[in-house]
């Protein structure tokens, strides 16, 4: 079968969808890593200097296109295998039982992902769009000229609003369920499947799935309370 072929046969498309989710898992590590900075409280200093290095950095540069790029094939592939599926079933049988055979979030996949990306849409509205294409903040307040503010003071601006704060919050519930399932499911797509190691993927991928949108969604939370200034 060539290369073509395999990409369009069902196996082809679910390791695409392997891939590009560890692809998006690796990005979310980082990015995850970089705004935990702003626990360091120490006026958004140490965040900033994280933002200058991910905003300055040609390689983290280059590697925005080629996760754009992830993000879109990630979403069309789960497109094209939600309407395989929906196409292998026409109808959906009387005796058949979602609930016991997959747990709910497992065949919510679609909505959950849906949620996210529109939460994405906003998410890049609020932060990437005005630091990328606008003249409005500096990379730390060494370098801010009059009237220029830093990253961190648009994130304090940003969650000074609750309804913000509580869209921020329920997203990163989708995305730990969005986890929950993608992370395991990604190794097993992909063929990565061992009786020594498979029960460990398993249990990092739902540390995985809980500890990184609890510290996102903590982010919005601390500032808004105060916590962090």
């Amino acid at each position: 079968m060539s290369n073509s072929g395999f990409l369009k046969s069902s196996i082809g498309k679910k390791f695409l969808m392997g891939i590009t989710g560890l692809f998006l898992i690796s990005f979310l590590i980082v990015h995850c890593f970089v705004n935990a900075l702003i626990f360091i409280n120490d006026g958004g200093h140490t965040f900033d200097l994280g933002c200058e290095f991910m905003g300055t950095n040609w390689i983290i540069r280059a590697m925005e296109i080629v996760l754009f790029a992830g993000i879109i094939l990630h979403i069309f592939q789960a497109l094209i295998l939600t309407l395989d599926n929906r196409k292998a079933r026409p109808i959906q049988y009387d005796s058949y039982d979602g609930a016991a055979n997959s747990k709910w979030y497992s065949r919510w996949m679609g909505l959950l992902g849906t949620l996210i990306l529109m939460f994405l849409i906003i998410h890049l509205s609020h932060f990437w769009i005005v630091s990328r294409f606008t003249n409005h903040l500096a990379h730390t307040k060494e370098h801010a000229l009059p009237g220029q503010e830093t990253m961190f003071d648009e994130m304090k601006e940003t969650f000074e609003n609750l309804w913000v704060v509580i869209l921020y919050s329920l997203s990163m519930v989708s995305l730990g369920y969005h986890l929950l399932h993608g992370f395991q499911s990604a190794f097993q797509t992909l063929g990565l499947n061992h009786k020594k190691y498979t029960p460990l993927i398993k249990k990092i991928g739902v540390a995985f799935s809980i500890i990184v949108p609890l510290i996102f969604a903590l982010m919005p939370i601390s500032i808004y309370m105060e916590w962090i200034k």
